[in-house]
């Protein structure tokens, strides 16, 4: 359930941009979406996402994605609830955000050109802090939009960022056998130039 991270991975999506651009860019949350599959009672596999993320990259190659943990969308309101109130925990840690300097990694792409990278990043979910990474889908569209999608899941463990008892607790109000605490997490980001 942890799954946000991701997401994620992130992430990453800074990916980049560079020649393209002298300046900020931004992440357009309409044109971006970070998922995460959730398995239950060992053979029960869902996709949930979140409403609201947001993000920028400056031209420095400063890149940051910021979740907002109380839009998860489960399909299932009471889900959606217990998620934030239990496994989140959003009145104390209301976001996860993934950071990296894409500094010395933004490479010289051009509109219509796509590129494979492997991105490190920082990411802080529930008060904990792991260094990740993630192979990146990067494209840059005719119109200047970059998009950084994840090349395959990002595997997010419950025990590393300390929501293992939250599942145990979500596990018990739904009268579930298992949740999985090993959770994969997909996105694709869009970044648009800032005006």
């Amino acid at each position: 359930m942890v799954k946000s991270f991701a997401v994620l991975g992130f992430s990453l999506a800074s990916l980049f941009v560079s020649n393209i651009a002298q300046a900020d860019w931004q992440l357009n949350n309409d044109k971006s979406k970070v998922s995460f599959v959730s398995i239950k009672n060992s053979s029960i596999a869902e996709v949930h996402h979140f409403n609201t993320v947001s993000g920028s990259l400056s031209e420095q190659g400063n890149f940051s994605v910021n979740i907002d943990l109380a839009s998860v969308e489960t399909m299932i309101p009471i889900r959606n609830q217990r998620m934030t109130e239990f496994v989140f925990e959003t009145v104390k840690f209301p976001k996860a955000s993934l950071h990296a300097d894409l500094s010395k990694k933004l490479p010289q792409l051009t509109a219509g050109q796509h590129t494979l990278k492997a991105i490190k990043a920082t990411l802080n979910f529930h008060g904990e802090q792991k260094q990740i990474s993630t192979d990146v889908l990067i494209h840059v569209a005719q119109d200047g939009d970059i998009t950084v999608s994840s090349l395959s899941p990002l595997i997010i463990n419950a025990a590393d960022f300390s929501v293992i008892e939250g599942i145990a607790t979500l596990q018990k109000l739904a009268g579930l056998s298992a949740i999985a605490t090993a959770v994969p997490v997909s996105y694709s980001l869009t970044l648009e130039k800032a005006q």
